[in-house]
């Protein structure tokens, strides 16, 4: 039978971020110097194949600190802990890497930064996201106040109105946080905002590619696991841009094909926390059920790269 002709507009950048790619190899590096066991605390990255192949190599994933023994090591995930997990670890004189990503810890140095000249800090993040609990947990409780929409900023009762600072999760919604921003501003009109804007890179260009591709197909899949703050953000972009149809799907068995049915052209993309090998096995799928064209709209070029801890590194 032929196959229906189909147009793949394959968005990029897309996948693996640096901090992502460090985290990763923070992980195996560890494996290899102290030989398995090695504790993570929460998963490393948020993708469930990425847990998977680390989980095959020795990593055993924790929740908490209290699940790890004293005598083997222990990593900190991407996304961040608060200032007591590692003097927990410390006091019970445990090795631990930690593998935040480094446009996170520059988050948490304004924090204690903007903490240290006496001002209140708002974060603008998801509840209960890792990175979100990560931060906050970077000063005493009360100095954080979290922000999720821009409807929670007229409920928000500072310390002092005029002594204010925010801060971003890094894998936000970039227009989301805009609107957020503004009502801060009109709210609180001498809040002061970071040098530099803490939506990191990645989740930026990952973003304007989705918007660049949305327009031109029938569907687009994002590839990443649920409980991936970046990836669920690209689908709501899509969304945004007037793809009729977006969908967030983990791996290519999770596509469904009934609700693509007729269609011409599909976008893909991934979050930053999901491999090139999940891209290929989606596009494979489809390759098996219509005569395919691929085209690359590439609306930046990456080239970060971040350094992994100096204990993993081998000596010069």
């Amino acid at each position: 039978m032929t196959r229906p002709p189909l147009t793949i507009y394959l968005a990029a950048p897309r996948g693996f971020c640096a901090g992502v790619d460090r985290a990763i190899k923070i992980v195996e590096m560890a494996i290899q110097k102290w030989g398995a066991p090695v504790y993570v605390r929460h998963e490393i990255v948020h993708n469930k194949y990425v847990v998977d192949e680390l989980q095959a190599k020795g990593a055993v994933f924790v929740e908490d600190l209290s699940e790890c023994p004293d005598d083997r090591p222990v990593v900190f995930s991407a996304h961040g802990v608060p200032k007591s997990v590692p003097a927990e670890a410390s006091a019970r004189q445990m090795i631990y890497v930690d593998a935040t990503c480094p446009l996170v810890s520059k988050v948490h140095i304004e924090a204690e930064r903007h903490h240290q000249n006496g001002l209140q800090m708002v974060m603008i993040g998801h509840d209960g996201h890792p990175e979100t609990i990560g931060t906050m947990g970077q000063l005493p409780k009360g100095e954080v106040l979290l922000v999720e929409t821009a409807a929670d900023v007229a409920a928000l009762a500072p310390r002092d109105p005029e002594r204010l600072a925010f801060i971003t999760q890094t894998t936000l919604s970039v227009d989301d946080t805009v609107e957020i921003i503004a009502a801060l501003k009109e709210r609180f009109p001498q809040i002061i905002g970071p040098h530099k804007e803490d939506i990191c890179y990645a989740t930026t260009n990952r973003q304007e590619a989705v918007k660049a591709v949305a327009p031109k197909v029938d569907a687009l899949l994002v590839i990443g696991s649920p409980n991936s703050s970046n990836s669920r953000r690209l689908v709501e972009v899509a969304a945004r841009a007037g793809c009729a149809y977006a969908q967030l799907v983990p791996r290519a068995t999770d596509i469904d094909w009934r609700a693509l049915a007729g269609i011409k052209a599909v976008g893909i993309t991934a979050g930053a926390s999901a491999p090139e090998i999940l891209i290929r096995e989606v596009i494979d799928a489809f390759a098996a059920r219509y005569e395919i064209t691929q085209e690359i709209i590439e609306t930046a070029t990456e080239n970060v790269e971040f350094k992994v801890p100096r204990v993993l590194r081998e000596p010069a």
